[in-house]
């Protein structure tokens, strides 16, 4: 293993998964999360103060072995949708984390999640401001967060009997979970159908090039904008000098490198967190497939799926009855159209190169050469363009003015 035992145990990049939890917990404060060459953040142990412990080790999630590490059990189902119109527009989907979040924060209670930093860097951190709320953490972030010591604030907050709500992706809540080593009663975990995450290093890569073809810093960023309808999502940035780029999934070139599973972390191709058994309390998604499962959400603006993991997830659940219209639905039928839930991505063949080629390739250049799609594919997305541009250009123009 070489000189470094516990580093080299925790830096195997088809297990680790980069959720900080041994960085968090060693009392030597010796362990560092350091970028690799692909820019994804792994631990480096410093051997000089080094007290061979063990407890990184011990407390690595992808370490352990699953039946001792999993803890609840996915329960229930239900299609749900936040009643109010702009808090579905704002978000990814239906909407629901937000109310989830408003729930908590009435009950003076801390969130914590994944939003932007001034450079666009992702970060996780704590908010009991819902305004900072629904600005930083709701809708998706197609990028790896950077964890920090959040999970050493969690404890610091539940130590003091703060109600906590931390949301992340299946590692990450199994991270905090490991590290607390505990349950408790005041601790509410929501994690997401993660399809896996894209390094850093390429985000960063693909925001400056849209900044130096804009001829302008970023100043607001969405992956997810609704102006062509929820199932054909934007990707947004709005440009200090009032530009815009606004393109669907199918059309940006970072959706198209993400989708294609070409640039995720090595774990993510391996994930030991997909299942139906999660360390968290409720699972959140975007409910594709709904139209095969219930025809009781019609509307393009987004549909939320949600599992509750637990009686403390199911207790949360039904005290937002009055803001929000669910329906209960069937597990697995729900599932086999949200297929990331119970299936790691697969590794894309030219994965290893596209990374290497990331550093020297200009980025618009690298997903054209790595990321061509068939002719069937692209006359496909012609079609469903035609057809977006015809029936859902006004569709959120339309809600929003039902609401005013």
């Amino acid at each position: 293993m070489g000189d470094n035992m516990i580093e080299d145990k925790l830096t195997n990049k088809n297990l680790c998964t980069g959720c900080h939890a041994c960085m968090n917990i060693c009392p030597q404060d010796c362990v560092e999360m350091k970028f690799d060459e692909e820019g994804f953040l792994y631990p480096r142990v410093n051997i000089e103060y080094c007290i061979q412990c063990n407890k990184c080790v011990n407390i690595c999630p992808s370490l352990k072995k699953l039946p001792e590490a999993m803890g609840n059990e996915m329960l229930i189902a239900y299609a749900c949708q936040a009643k109010d119109d702009k808090i579905r527009l704002i978000s990814s989907s239906g909407g629901i984390f937000s109310l989830i979040a408003q729930e908590v924060i009435s009950n003076e209670g801390i969130v914590f999640g994944a939003g932007f930093d001034k450079e666009f860097n992702l970060k996780h951190f704590y908010s009991d401001d819902m305004n900072v709320i629904l600005d930083k953490f709701t809708g998706s972030k197609y990028v790896q967060s950077n964890i920090g010591t959040t999970y050493k604030q969690v404890k610091d907050f539940l130590d003091n009997d703060r109600l906590v709500l931390f949301t992340g992706t299946p590692c990450q809540v199994a991270g905090l979970k490991s590290y607390l080593g505990k349950d408790y009663d005041n601790l509410v975990c929501v994690d997401l159908v993660c399809h896996g995450v894209p390094s850093p290093f390429m985000w960063n890569k693909y925001k400056e090039y849209r900044e130096r073809e804009a001829k302008s810093t970023a100043k607001r960023i969405s992956f997810r904008h609704k102006k062509y309808g929820w199932k054909r999502y934007s990707v947004l940035f709005e440009f200090a000098n009032n530009t815009e780029y606004l393109h669907t999934l199918d059309k940006d070139m970072y959706m198209r490198a993400f989708l294609k599973d070409i640039a995720l972390r090595p774990s993510c191709y391996n994930c030991k967190f997909k299942g139906y058994k999660r360390y968290s309390d409720m699972t959140l998604a975007d409910f594709w497939g709904i139209e095969e499962v219930t025809d009781s959400f019609k509307d393009d603006l987004g549909t939320s799926l949600i599992t509750l993991n637990s009686l403390k997830g199911k207790k949360i659940f039904e005290t937002l009855n009055d803001s929000v219209k669910s329906e209960e639905v069937d597990i697995k039928k729900a599932l086999e159209y949200n297929k990331a839930a119970l299936k790691s991505a697969e590794k894309h063949p030219s994965r290893d190169e596209f990374m290497n080629r990331l550093k020297t390739m200009e980025f618009d250049e690298l997903v054209d050469l790595y990321c061509k799609d068939s002719f069937s594919l692209r006359l496909k997305s012609v079609m469903i363009n035609l057809l977006i541009k015809t029936n859902t250009f006004n569709l959120a123009k339309k809600v929003l003015k039902r609401n005013n």
